[in-house]
């Protein structure tokens, strides 16, 4: 079957659109005005969870295979984050000193000074990061920032192949489901559960929604009503709750709230319209950074840590705009080379896996 490059596109702005979402809500939060920071909203990893059900299917063992890949990929990863942070801790100590330390971590801001710099590595936190435990990584502390969306996804794919191959004419009974759950946990916020069954309900009726669309078209017709809607909404909310009210989207996405909800629906929507009408026939950087999404997710959580050094020197001396812009762009450029850097490590990971697999098999 030949690959949509529309799948891969969208992937690539979505992944770009988290790196500005990530350079305006960490570093950001010394110099970038509210309203821009929640208007980067618009654009976020709910798009990640309509593509892969877009490009869903009911074998079990193959979304099995993918994910158990996954997680190797995710191990590789984080057992170098893990002995990179641990190097910076040690020669930064022995070097520095420790007041240097805790200025360079207070950089971040204050709630992300370690209570403890030692020398001893904390093999505790490498174990939890290997079971979706995400502790934080000190020196990056964007990247765990970033992996809420990995565990949620595992969780969800797990769930929608068991159901799209067990339930195929079930489907819209679940997609009910998932979104009477919601909707329930909205209006009684007294039963929103803890943990990640807030986050899966959501995104799993919506991963679902996307496998329905699959191969289809938006009627043309319809496009400007459910546009039309949305705004609706928005005024709505604007009149009756004033713009306070929408100031705190980013509360309302952990766990989504209906007012996120609504707010990443204009993406949404727009994903789903253009989706069997714009077609991509060449190759082009986005549909490139889509097809190596996983990647450039790890790096822009390393990336997006690494320009807190330029926001700081920086924000007293150029407007915040021009600043913006600035750091933009070098996130977008440490992003790709630390994402090629990743592709290599982990091609590296599996061949060491591959060694020990075949010295082991002759034993």
């Amino acid at each position: 079957m030949k690959r949509d490059l529309y799948i891969d596109f969208a992937k690539g702005f979505a992944t770009l659109s988290i790196i500005f979402i990530h350079t305006v809500f960490w570093s950001g939060q010394f110099y970038v005005p509210t309203e821009l920071r929640v208007l980067s909203l618009l654009i976020d990893v709910p798009l990640f969870y309509a593509l892969s059900g877009l490009t869903s299917g009911s074998n079990i063992e193959k979304t099995l295979y993918r994910l158990l890949k996954l997680q190797i990929t995710f191990m590789i990863f984080v057992t170098f984050l893990f002995f990179l942070d641990y190097l910076f801790k040690v020669v930064g100590l022995h070097i520095f000193g420790l007041d240097w330390m805790k200025n360079f971590y207070g950089t971040f801001g204050t709630k992300y000074v370690p209570q403890n710099i030692s020398d001893v590595p904390q093999w505790q936190n490498l174990g939890n990061w290997y079971l979706h435990q995400y502790t934080n990584a000190d020196t990056f502390p964007v990247v765990m920032g970033s992996f809420w969306y990995l565990k949620v996804y595992f969780i969800l794919t797990v769930f929608g192949v068991l159901i799209l191959r067990f339930f195929p004419k079930h489907i819209n009974w679940f997609i009910g489901v998932c979104f009477g759950l919601t909707l329930i946990f909205n209006l009684l916020p007294q039963f929103y559960p803890t943990g990640q069954v807030g986050y899966v309900a959501f995104y799993l009726g919506l991963f679902l929604v996307a496998h329905q669309l699959k191969g289809k078209k938006i009627p043309t017709k319809w496009v400007p009503l459910l546009y039309g809607i949305l705004v609706l909404i928005l005024v709505f909310l604007f009149w009756n709750f004033g713009k306070e009210y929408l100031m705190k989207m980013n509360k309302a996405k952990f766990p989504p709230k209906l007012l996120y909800i609504f707010w990443s629906s204009f993406s949404l929507l727009t994903l789903f319209v253009l989706y069997n009408r714009i077609k991509i026939e060449k190759n082009n950087f986005l549909k490139y950074i889509g097809k190596n999404a996983i990647f450039y997710y790890f790096a822009q959580g390393m990336s997006s840590s690494l320009v807190y050094f330029l926001v700081v020197p920086l924000k007293e001396n150029l407007h915040w705009a021009v600043l913006l812009v600035v750091i933009f762009v070098v996130n977008i450029l440490l992003a790709v080379v630390i994402a090629e850097f990743l592709k290599k490590l982990d091609a590296l990971g599996w061949k060491i896996l591959e060694f020990l697999r075949k010295k082991t098999a002759s034993v």
